[in-house]
């Protein structure tokens, strides 16, 4: 008689099979559970997000920080190679 896994176990062997870069074979074993059983949870689980909610509003967060880190970064250099042709133009 099979025991029946949480969801919770099954998204969180999914996670590890496909982040850990550890084999299928290894990954049941260590879990308990067949190959089978494992390959069916990745295919049924692959199409859905596997992150947590606050994980994704963290990237987003420092996604739009590094965006406008990036712009202002942009914004300097183009100053600097304004500021360097004058300069290479008054001295001639």
């Amino acid at each position: 008689m099979a025991l029946k896994q949480t969801e919770e176990f099954r998204r969180e062997a999914v996670r590890i099979a496909l982040s850990s870069g550890l084999s299928r074979t290894r990954i049941a074993a260590d879990l308990g559970i067949g190959k089978s059983t494992l390959s069916h949870w990745i295919s049924q689980y692959r199409s859905t997000d596997l992150t947590a909610p606050e994980a994704q509003t963290d990237l987003v967060r420092e996604n739009e920080r590094l965006r406008l880190e990036n712009r202002i970064l942009r914004e300097e250099r183009e100053i600097l190679k304004k500021a360097t042709q004058f300069f290479a133009s008054q001295k001639t």
